[in-house]
């Protein structure tokens, strides 16, 4: 069983749902990253998503733009994010990592190379966001076969269709994004969110975690009884952006904290 199934496993045991904050490798500053990936583990995650900064990040709102310029203008790079990952491991075996990017700089590095490197270096996940999963089955299988897990991207529009085949290809968990638009958008409708997770549920048994437009620790809650864990990224970005340094650290640290106490909070169990 890999680190993200044991994560999912302890928290259904326990009737709680995970955190998974999102940052990006190399910002503010790349000697910064490692000691941010601890800091939000002590705060209470459960799983990482550690952002491959590339230059044309379509998904994503201007925030998270923003910090992959800074990181890409500081020398980061795939390999340089797998370097962190593997610093991380060394005084960290449990939390696992997700490794959360586009297809160019994989495709650039070589998949096999890059699948070989992941393994080695420690990561769990792999979430390849301009990669649907019925155009890299190879790619896919690849990761199972190593023990990743390749991660898909569902969304409100996604269709029966679509559904089925995120479902197939995907494990660890299934990424669903719970509006339309880019990170960090503010137009969360949890009505909406609840319906469309129930019909994926009714696909698959693979765990469902929730991201995009989360800021607060409200927000979190409500839509934790929707999924199994909650993704927070562009939020977490703009706290070490308006206050970098050992400062950053500590709002980053409070803020986690937050919302890991909502989420434990007695009445997020009644999905």
């Amino acid at each position: 069983m890999s680190r993200i199934d044991d994560v999912f496993k302890n928290l259904s045991a326990n009737g709680k749902k995970g955190l998974i904050p999102f940052v990006t490798a190399g910002d503010p500053d790349p000697e910064q990253t490692v000691s941010i990936m601890h800091t939000l583990v002590e705060a209470g995650a459960d799983i990482i998503e550690l952002g491959i900064p590339f230059s044309d990040p379509m998904a994503d709102g201007p925030v998270i733009q923003r910090a992959s310029e800074r990181a890409l203008h500081k020398g980061m790079n795939l390999e340089r994010c797998l370097q962190m990952v593997q610093a991380f491991r060394t005084t960290n075996q449990h939390t696992p990592i997700v490794l959360m990017g586009y297809a160019n700089p994989i495709e650039r590095m070589g998949i096999d190379k890059f699948t070989q490197k992941a393994l080695s270096s420690g990561v769990d996940g792999v979430l390849v966001v301009d990669y649907p999963p019925e155009e890299c089955f190879e790619f896919s299988e690849q990761l199972k076969a190593l023990g990743l897990s390749p991660i898909f991207l569902l969304s409100p529009t996604s269709s029966p269709q679509r559904i089925a085949n995120v479902a197939k290809a995907s494990s660890g968990y299934i990424y669903y994004v719970s509006l339309k638009g880019v990170t960090g958008a503010n137009h969360l409708n949890t009505a909406d969110v609840a319906s469309m997770t129930q019909m994926i549920r009714e696909k698959t048994s693979t765990p469902l975690a929730i991201g995009f437009g989360i800021r607060d620790a409200e927000s979190a809650r409500k839509l934790s009884k929707s999924g199994d864990a909650v993704v927070i990224g562009s939020k977490l970005v703009q706290i070490l952006e308006e206050s970098p340094g050992d400062t950053g650290l500590q709002s980053l640290k409070d803020f986690i904290r937050e919302i890991r106490l909502a989420l434990d909070s007695s009445d997020v169990s009644n999905v």
